[in-house]
């Protein structure tokens, strides 16, 4: 129970639950009640209503329809009622925006498969668009020229939790619920699996290649940091140093050094590549949890200080740490993290909307703007982004799993 209650603080609530949730709320009993439950509970907890930002009724029909087809259902408008009159529009968790100079456009696709949890996006070398589907066991690929999509299915209970290439062009998956990593060959269609060696080692969880094809990946639930060998399918796996550390977000240096963001401890972890020797770097405050890190190209490496609500970054020369409040206090969550240029891009997950804030690393100013999900009266507000990924453009690719959508941000010029 100690390591759960550290979990239900470290993560936020609506983080950890999952269809069959030990924590589901009640819904309000009333008329559309039983409907709400057979339609909306199957896929997950009534928990996840709760915590949204809250629509009128014609939102929910919106957000509903990227989860469900309900056309012709006779009890769709039964349904929104309900919601609408149970869970309207709230402002409690409302971020707090910074205005600035910079312009932003979010430009977003629907993926073809309903309430599939679409995440991760990542471009190709081709620079096609590649996202996990957690929910609905596919990855994806979009050609952002055409907007065609093609979704591939992954065998039974991989359950993907992100996405990433080899030099190559193979895409390769964590198998998050079958404790494998995976590679798609997008040419013929082929999927090779590749079986974690320790049974313990059960939940890949995020993967990256360093520059000479070795792909490491982190295994949160499981303390473990993994590397593979896709040349021979050699896997070794390390345990990290301290208990409960839960690795969460990995990223190379330039001189080939993976870096691990710990999600249940105030600790970042370098891994020797040679070795796969683990050191910590302790962070300040033991209510510090990171979930993700990125590393700018002076070697610093940032990271979100998601227990705290703060963005960090450390000094791996010398172990200086220095942090900033985020724009929303100390309950806003920054989850995902990139580095683009001067900019360190990350958000605000703790929030509804998710806000997209932008920090400035040489003036040190924050700019921040809500995250969109459609257009015109069927926009609504929904998250959370989990990861982000620069393109070669100086773009930003982030997700919109709620609704089923992948965003590609583009950073405009400045106002006048």
């Amino acid at each position: 129970m100690k390591h759960l209650a550290k979990a239900i603080l470290t993560m936020g609530l609506t983080h950890i639950l999952s269809p069959g949730s030990l924590f589901a709320q009640p819904l309000p009993d009333d008329v559309g009640k039983q409907l709400v439950e057979a339609h909306c509970n199957a896929c997950h907890t009534s928990d996840r209503i709760a915590s949204s930002v809250g629509y009128n009724q014609t939102g929910w029909q919106h957000l509903i329809a990227t989860m469900v087809n309900l056309d012709g259902n006779p009890n769709r408008e039964k349904i929104t009622a309900y919601l609408a009159k149970h869970f309207p529009p709230k402002s409690r968790r409302n971020p707090q925006l910074v205005e600035g100079d910079l312009s932003v456009t979010f430009e977003e696709w629907v993926v073809p498969t309903l309430g599939q949890r679409s995440r991760d996006p990542i471009e190709a070398p081709d620079g096609s668009i590649w996202w996990a589907g957690q929910w609905g066991n596919l990855i994806g690929s979009i050609n952002p020229q055409t907007g065609e999509m093609r979704e591939y299915p992954l065998p039974a209970s991989a359950m993907p939790h992100t996405v990433t290439h080899d030099s190559n062009g193979n895409i390769w998956y964590t198998g998050n619920k079958n404790g494998t990593m995976g590679k798609l060959n997008p040419q013929t269609g082929e999927i090779t699996e590749y079986k974690m060696p320790d049974p313990q080692a059960k939940d890949p969880h995020s993967a990256i290649f360093d520059d000479n094809g070795a792909l490491w990946f982190t295994l949160q639930h499981s303390n473990m940091v993994g590397r593979l060998i896709p040349s021979t399918g050699e896997i070794k796996l390390v345990t990290m140093p301290t208990q409960d550390a839960r690795p969460y977000g990995i990223k190379i240096d330039s001189q080939g050094t993976p870096w691990v963001a710990c999600n249940g401890s105030n600790c970042l972890v370098k891994v020797d590549p040679t070795t796969m020797s683990l050191s910590e770097y302790p962070l300040p405050n033991e209510s510090t949890t990171v979930r993700r890190l990125d590393i700018a190209d002076d070697g610093m490496i940032w990271y979100v200080n998601s227990g705290r609500g703060r963005l960090g970054r450390l000094n791996p020369d010398n172990g200086e740490v220095k942090e900033w409040p985020s724009p929303s206090g100390p309950n806003s969550h920054p989850y995902a993290i990139a580095v683009i240029g001067d900019a360190i891009w990350y958000n605000e997950s703790g929030k509804r909307p998710d806000a997209l804030v932008r920090f400035d690393r040489k003036n040190e100013t924050f700019q921040s703007w809500p995250i969109p999900t459609g257009k015109g009266d069927a926009q609504i507000f929904a998250g959370i982004v989990r990861h982000m990924r620069p393109t070669r453009d100086g773009n930003l690719l982030i997700h919109q799993s709620a609704t089923n959508r992948i965003i590609r941000v583009k950073p405009e010029a400045q106002k006048n």
